[in-house]
């Protein structure tokens, strides 16, 4: 039997197809994924700061209404920036994509290598050489790069950090754009490997103005002093002076920084304020989110590392800067629902390592902690050396907490080989102050070290990128500055446990405990977004955000 439409319903009959059309693609997909990064944040603030964050800050929002992920840990070394961004979007570990550090020794090219250094080529934006970067140091593929495949490269993707490698690295190889910080001009600046000019929202924004109006702003704190009962007020010296020696404490002045230093920028929480805006810019400039096709952000904020690493993780100056952080990401989660659509995008919050504590603090109270210096250590060791075997800098030095052999100096050596100088290497560090282990690299596997940290160690090696020796810092040791400050970079939980936060499209209220690591992130994306996973990815689909 055949059914006769009637004039109206063989009018409306299209139209219908194309809503349930529409509807089925928008529920195939967010319109906008957006990785938000935060340097060096720890775990442990989520639950520090519970009572701190804002009703209508982000951070709150992700923890009420979204999943959280509590026991996420990064599962390699070292723990640095570069090696963060890569794990979070690769799903994989320094020994697949590469990344060994920020900078290592290249043992085939025989030179120092910035994670992100491309001479070929040029800076776009700023007549300097800050621009001379790109990613061809990571092996892999990211997440970015397989929705570009999954898309036929019809979406966008752009990365965006005050730092190059937290954009570069993130948005990955095929990127529309990536954007980091001239802390020289005080710009945002990409390179020609991306493109030949500065797109016109990018110029419209760049205007020397608008930082000035930052520092005219000074640091106040945002609340009333005494309500920071979650931090110290007097470090008793054991801090970096960032903005010099007569700025001691609240309120910061920085309006004398107008018009002559934007270097200091990136140390107060108008650097993060500085980002937040370029991505609304971007959304708005690019028009991401703004059809069917999955476009990405990829997002890191910067400044929370400068101020962790100047005054640590009990400071006024990091309680401050992620309380204003968490009403700022309120407020951009508004534009999004604004812009792109109530559960029409889809964000992840990580970090891409944690802090120690400043070694003072731990000292006053009570607590192991110490402080080592590498290029000290260096020396001492290039002594001892000397003495045993009569042969002068037998190592290149210690990089990335490894001891880079001098290779071709040993093999001219008669009768010396590199098992004599690591066994004497070993011995020699094991007795040092501040140590715990040193361990061969090659030797991770057999080495009587619990199965977790020999597995970050074989997780971190790539032989023509690492040292030979591997040194394991005491608990609360850490390779800092006389003056004071803090840093990250050990395989300990408060530098590896990260948090992890999932909010928007398809994702619901929950929260687990299980045991997860960065690797996790790309194929949960990936499965997530039905693409396939990054090419290096070892990790694991988070099952419960189904």
């Amino acid at each position: 039997m055949v059914i006769q439409q009637t004039p109206l319903a063989r009018l409306l009959t299209p139209l219908l197809v194309l809503v349930f059309h529409t509807s089925l693609q928008a529920q195939s997909a967010p319109k906008l994924v957006v990785g938000i990064t935060i340097d060096q944040m720890r775990w442990d603030y989520l639950s520090r700061f519970k009572d701190r964050w804002s009703p209508q800050g982000g951070i709150r929002r992700l923890m009420n209404d979204g999943f959280s992920c509590n026991n996420t840990q990064i599962n390699y070394l070292p723990s640095y920036t570069a090696c963060g961004h890569a794990g979070i979007y690769t799903g994989a570990v320094p020994a697949i994509h590469g990344i060994t550090g920020n900078s290592w020794w290249d043992n085939n090219k025989q030179e120092y290598v910035y994670c992100t250094e491309d001479d070929s080529v040029k800076t776009v934006g700023a007549t300097n050489d800050f621009g001379q970067m790109s990613p061809v140091n990571l092996l892999t593929t990211t997440i970015c790069d397989e929705l570009k495949l999954a898309t036929n490269f019809r979406n966008k993707t752009i990365g965006i950090a005050l730092k190059d490698r937290g954009g570069i690295i993130a948005a990955g190889h095929s990127a529309d754009a990536a954007y980091w910080y001239d802390e020289e001009g005080g710009q945002w600046i990409t390179s020609t490997y991306y493109m030949q000019e500065i797109p016109a929202w990018v110029k419209k924004f760049n205007t020397p103005a608008r930082v000035d109006s930052l520092y005219k702003l000074d640091w106040h704190l945002l609340y009333p002093a005494e309500s920071y009962v979650q931090s110290i007020f007097d470090r008793k010296g054991y801090d970096v002076r960032t903005f010099g020696s007569s700025e001691r404490k609240f309120p910061y002045g920085l309006k004398k920084n107008a018009g002559k230093n934007y270097s200091i920028l990136p140390a107060t929480p108008h650097g993060n304020t500085l980002t937040t805006e370029f991505s609304k810019a971007a959304i708005l400039g690019e028009q991401l989110g703004a059809d069917s096709i999955p476009d990405f952000l990829a997002i890191s904020y910067s400044s929370t590392d400068y101020i962790g690493h100047a005054y640590g993780p009990n400071s006024l100056e990091i309680e401050d800067a992620f309380l204003r952080l968490d009403k700022e990401l309120g407020q951009f989660f508004d534009f999004l629902d604004k812009q792109v659509g109530k559960g029409a995008w889809m964000v992840f919050l990580t970090a891409d390592h944690g802090q120690a504590h400043v070694p003072g603090f731990m000292k006053i109270n009570k607590l192991p902690a110490g402080l080592m210096d590498d290029k000290v250590l260096t020396t001492k060791l290039n002594e001892a050396l000397k003495q045993q075997f009569g042969v002068e800098n037998l190592t290149k030095g210690i990089v990335n907490a490894q001891v880079v052999f001098n290779v071709d100096l040993i093999k001219k050596t008669k009768k010396l080989g590199q098992s004599d100088v690591a066994e004497f290497v070993i011995a020699w560090l094991e007795s040092q102050e501040g140590i715990s282990r040193a361990i061969r690299l090659v030797d991770a596997s057999r080495s009587a070290i619990p199965d977790h940290t020999a597995n970050q160690i074989k997780n971190g090696y790539f032989p023509s990128r690492s040292g030979h020796i591997q040194i394991l810092y005491k608990s609360g040791y850490i390779e800092g500055f006389p003056n004071g400050g803090s840093t990250h970079g050990s395989g300990y939980g408060y530098d590896t446990h990260i948090p992890l936060l999932w909010y928007g499209w398809k994702i619901k209220q929950r929260k687990s405990a299980r045991n997860m690591t960065m690797s996790d992130i790309a194929p949960t994306l990936a499965a997530l977004l039905n693409i396939q996973e990054p090419s290096g990815s070892i990790g694991n689909v988070i099952y419960e955000l189904y």
